[in-house]
């Protein structure tokens, strides 16, 4: 073969492989031009009334607008957002189904059998916002920031409790990565549901709890609870004055809620990036910013590769957690 035949069959294999690239990429494509068509349903794994449900639906009214189609919430609550996820899993890979899900998305990956894998059949779309958690105590116990509190469970091993909404939930699992770091024993009261836990801590029927600020803060101002330290790595704005964890005794500390929106695994690209567009206008629109605000959410937007690291490195945190402490769920 001469060096000019050569030259030319080499040629002809590159733009074969051209063309098959673009054959393979003009399905997404095409479909990413026509999206969407028609109604998107946006499943919310929990029941009206919980802050997802109440983020997901200030988000979907404001997606509904840009997108030019109704964005429908459809609440399919039961095995703590499992039955959700798994119903998100499984639709058509087309972006006419989207899943909104909190950090109890990467919890029960440890603390569930799960029916789908969360990591592939499931893609990040944006994460939405963030929420930070407030250790707070009923005012009648001895200690008013992080150094006392771990002082007084240390002379009190055992003794010292804190509520949550249930095992395997993030504020359980922040209260058990408190004890890790502090090197101290204090005992878990689950609840089914933060309502009655933090009516009981009130109450004085438990002592502590992890709690979201947004929740928490109206009790702080009637003097009902008393804030320890906020277990984000920043100071959260509705509570300026109030430590940390990790700057006020454990450094590192760090656990805080977060929600973000799914789409099936096999989704095309394309549509994946035309949601990812949207959903940041949308965040960074006034009256989303201000109705979150509302809800002690603070508006995040991120890649979709940016959103999948993070549901990644909490997987890997909650993971360690859970084992460490043998969380079992009922």
């Amino acid at each position: 073969m001469s060096k000019a035949q050569f030259n030319f069959s080499r040629f002809h294999r590159a733009i074969g492989c051209v063309a098959l690239m673009f054959a393979c990429g003009l399905p997404g494509m095409a479909a990413a031009q026509s999206y969407p068509n028609k109604p998107i349903r946006l499943i919310v794994p929990f029941p009206p009334g919980g802050g997802t449900d109440i983020l997901g639906r200030i988000l979907a009214q404001r997606l509904s607008e840009s997108l030019g189609q109704q964005v429908v919430i459809d609440n399919r609550g039961g095995a703590g957002g499992n039955l959700g996820a798994g119903l998100a899993a499984t639709a058509a890979p087309d972006g006419y189904t989207l899943l909104m899900v909190s950090a109890s998305y990467s919890v029960n990956a440890s603390v569930y059998k799960l029916s789908f894998d969360p990591l592939k059949d499931l893609a990040a779309v944006a994460q939405v916002a963030s929420v930070p958690f407030v250790l707070v105590a009923y005012p009648g116990l001895p200690a008013n920031n992080i150094k006392e509190l771990i002082a007084l469970a240390q002379a009190r091993p055992g003794q010292l409790n804190y509520g949550s909404s249930g095992n395997g939930s993030s504020p359980h699992l922040a209260g058990e990565l408190f004890t890790m770091m502090s090197g101290t024993k204090m005992v878990h009261v689950p609840y089914k549901g933060g309502g009655p836990a933090i009516t009981d801590l009130m109450g004085g029927q438990v002592q502590l709890m992890f709690n979201t600020v947004v929740q928490s803060q109206p009790h702080i101002k009637a003097g009902k609870l008393k804030p320890i330290a906020v277990a984000d790595l920043k100071r959260s704005p509705a509570l300026p004055d109030v430590q940390t964890i990790s700057e006020s005794g454990l450094p590192g500390y760090d656990i805080s809620n977060w929600f973000g929106v799914l789409a099936t695994g096999a989704t095309p690209k394309p549509i994946i990036a035309r949601l990812n567009k949207d959903i940041l206008q949308a965040l960074d629109n006034a009256d989303v910013k201000a109705r979150f605000a509302g809800e002690g959410a603070e508006p995040v937007g991120s890649t979709p590769a940016g959103f999948e690291q993070l549901i990644l490195s909490d997987i890997d945190k909650y993971g360690r957690i859970v084992k460490a402490a043998n969380v079992r769920v009922n």
